[in-house]
């Protein structure tokens, strides 16, 4: 019985001291890789709040403290704090803490820096973490800041960091008519790469020009990791379980219906005031993710997928059941349907084929064959293992 026992705690603290060895350690905190690329370099920096050299530490502030010469802080959408609405435009402003300035790169004008900037510093970092999805902004910002580096002959430093949604591909592939600040390269919604991974690809492919990157690995990591964010990466995915529903739930962005911005809950609920008959009810107030959600005030009737597992999600991928279900209910025809839906989806087919009564697998079949030759175009520029 004792030497059952023995071997069970024996096997126990193997497990545990496995787990130990194999946390993932991002991009940041590879010093010895990057450190000496700054030495006697002007520095920039590409980051927002999910920039955390440690559990306690900013990059930027790390770098203050080791004595780097900072010159300048690039904030994408949301700011350099992580604290603006989606969507709404970013002021220059001041970093109290180290004094360096922080330029906007979404202040709604060229969404790059002006030559007299671009002169001013000689390397660049980017440290932002990403969910993996085509229409979620900030690889956006990294290739908009490549491309300038490219024209003044920057060096570009990613460090990396893991991609929660990395461990699958699906969706269609960007119609490239659908360009748009949500939606940047001919690559699918969920599209598998990390921030390194998806720079090298647009490269590579001559989406962005050919800037001088050096891309810093995630130590431990591979595509089918499942990572936990230690920190929300944008006000309304606050949960790992709303960044897992997000490629689904935020087509609701480009509908009539409500994607629960304005609740406890944004991207794991969706209702509309006429989905009536439905149990589940919500009603979306202004906070601090949405100073005015669709149907704010209004009692919303719909679903609440808090519940559905983890495992259910990744198996579903991409699922368009949630859309497909709302649009039946409200049987509002195409004024369902927003000019955004396109930019989300990247094509024009899926809101034709709803409209048509096609079921969401039938149009899930769409997009597979594409999918397939996108999924050996990945492989090119993948730096960790699938």
């Amino acid at each position: 019985m004792f030497r059952h026992i023995y071997i069970s705690l024996l096997f126990l603290v193997v497990s545990i001291l496995n787990l130990s060895a194999q946390e993932v350690l991002v991009g940041a905190t590879d010093t010895e890789r990057y450190m000496p690329l700054l030495e006697g370099k002007r520095v920039a920096v590409l980051a927002n709040h999910t920039a955390m050299y440690s559990a306690n530490e900013h990059l930027v502030d790390m770098l203050h403290r080791e004595g780097v010469n900072l010159v300048g802080i690039f904030a994408p959408e949301h700011g350099f704090r992580g604290k603006v609405e989606a969507g709404l435009k970013v002021a220059n402003s001041v970093d109290e803490a180290t004094g360096v300035a922080i330029l906007s790169l979404y202040n709604g004008n060229t969404q790059r820096p002006s030559d007299e900037v671009m002169r001013s510093f000689d390397v660049l970092i980017v440290d932002m973490q990403d969910v993996g999805l085509r229409f979620y902004t900030y690889y956006i910002s990294m290739l908009r800041m490549i491309d300038a580096s490219a024209d003044f002959g920057v060096k570009v430093v990613i460090l990396d960091r893991p991609n929660p949604n990395g461990h699958y591909v699906d969706g269609p592939i960007l119609d490239m008519r659908y360009k748009s600040g949500v939606g940047w390269l001919p690559i699918p919604v969920v599209h598998g790469l990390t921030m390194g991974e998806i720079a090298l690809m647009a490269i590579g492919e001559g989406w962005s020009k050919a800037a001088d990157i050096e891309v810093v690995k995630c130590r431990n990591y591979d595509h089918q990791t499942h990572y936990t964010l230690p920190i929300a990466p944008s006000p309304n995915l606050p949960t790992l379980h709303s960044i897992y529903l997000y490629p689904s739930t935020c087509l609701f962005e480009g509908t009539v219906v409500s994607m629960g911005r304005g609740t406890d809950a944004p991207f794991e609920v969706y209702g509309h005031p006429a989905m009536e008959g439905r149990e589940f009810s919500f009603v979306p107030q202004p906070n601090a993710g949405s100073k005015n959600p669709p149907h704010c005030g209004e009692l919303c009737y719909g679903v609440d997928l808090r519940s559905v597992a983890e495992e259910d999600i990744w198996h579903k991928g991409l699922n368009l059941e949630y859309v497909v279900d709302a649009y039946r209910d409200l049987d509002m025809g195409d004024e369902f349907f927003t000019p955004m839906f396109e930019k989300l989806i990247g094509v024009d087919y899926v809101r034709r084929m709803i409209i048509e009564g096609q079921s969401a697998e039938e149009i899930e079949k769409m997009w597979q064959s594409e999918l397939e030759e996108y999924k050996t175009l990945r492989r090119r520029y993948l730096i960790y293992n699938e």
